[in-house]
């Protein structure tokens, strides 16, 4: 059975199912023109690109016919373009993009809640961000599995940090608002916050599995981007209702 052909198959599917949300938030924003709906928007576009990154990565494994990214054995031929291919493959720019998604989806939770941002807690954001875009792209060589569970724990720490006070919050809000309305609109934004949670535990399991000399592609790969798509369709539906009222 080929595993990449299934994720290819499987990727290609939740990118196309996922393309309609994002543009609808994009058009969303270029009608209201709001903060927030700018802040969804890059938050849907990053974990978007993530996606279609990994889709990439298996497009490269069945179908590049270059020895160094299909052989872990093969050298790394240190041009410009083994090192972003390499680095795509071994999902590092699909990282990058998760922890964009992060990053973007602080500033969302902010906007949401919060009247005012505190700017010492902004530069924070912006370091810890910083600092997994390094690691996904810098702290990295081939059959080196250290490196690759440090980024995963980096990118996995920075999720919890943000999504975990967006969820308590999200929940919190939901509980004491009286209109149906908006009880409905923070409960999705709730299923948002733990799906995109969700999202990195299962690759995170998945990624355990391989560690341990499993192939990987188990159940938790695949629930991990169908959990991008519960927290997309659930972000646009519970919170962009708020923007057009």
């Amino acid at each position: 059975m080929n595993y990449y052909l299934i994720g290819l198959v499987y990727e290609g599917i939740v990118i196309i199912i996922t393309i309609p949300i994002v543009i609808a938030s994009l058009l969303n924003y270029v009608k209201n023109r709001k903060a927030i709906a700018l802040f969804l928007f890059l938050t849907f576009l990053n974990f978007f690109l993530a996606i279609l990154f990994s889709w990439y990565s298996k497009y490269l494994s069945l179908f590049s016919k270059m020895d160094y990214v299909l052989h872990e054995t093969v050298p790394d031929p240190l041009t410009p373009a083994s090192w972003i291919l390499l680095r795509i493959s071994y999902f590092r720019i699909t990282f990058v993009f998760i922890s964009n998604a992060i990053f973007f989806s602080y500033y969302l939770k902010d906007k949401i809640f919060y009247s005012e941002q505190e700017r010492r807690y902004s530069y924070g954001n912006m370091l810890y961000n910083g600092i997994n875009i390094f690691i996904s792209l810098f702290i990295f060589q081939k059959e080196v599995l250290v490196f690759d569970l440090i980024v995963f724990i980096s990118v996995f720490g920075y999720m919890v940090i943000v999504y975990f006070p967006f969820m308590i919050k999200a929940f919190k809000t939901y509980k004491s608002a009286s209109r149906s309305h908006f009880k409905k609109a923070f409960l999705s934004l709730f299923i948002m916050a733990l799906s995109y949670i969700l999202v990195l535990l299962c690759i995170s399991i998945d990624r355990i599995y391989i560690f341990l000399g499993s192939f990987g592609f188990t159940i938790f790969y695949f629930l991990s981007w169908i959990f991008v798509l519960i927290g997309d369709i659930s972000g646009y539906l519970g919170y962009l209702r708020i923007i057009k009222n």
